[in-house]
């Protein structure tokens, strides 16, 4: 196996996914799609060309009916704070990402 793609720690698999597009899921239901262009040992990141998605539920006062809403926005670029990181992976082939 080439050295470069040798998975024997954790963070190799993140490493293996620098300038690819990456989906980390975050505190709060927030959801980051983006390329990956630098992290560290305690999961700061560095991501381009972001898509964020926040999902927040509500409970309608009247019907007691949970509504689910989901916001999105496009950032250029985006510094990310690793005590936030709950998954790093990379897209789902062919899932839109």
């Amino acid at each position: 196996m080439e050295a470069a793609s040798k998975v024997e720690e954790p963070l190799d698999l993140v490493r293996l996914s620098l300038d690819e597009r990456v989906v980390v899921k975050m505190r709060g239901e927030r959801e980051l799609v983006g390329r990956l262009h630098a992290y560290d040992q305690h999961l700061n990141m560095v991501l381009g060309e972001v898509e964020e998605t926040i999902t927040t539920m509500e409970v309608d006062e009247e019907t007691f009916e949970e509504l689910i809403k989901t916001e999105k926005r496009e950032i250029p670029m985006l510094f990310v704070r690793g005590d936030g990181v709950i998954l790093v992976s990379p897209p789902l082939r062919g899932g839109g990402y």
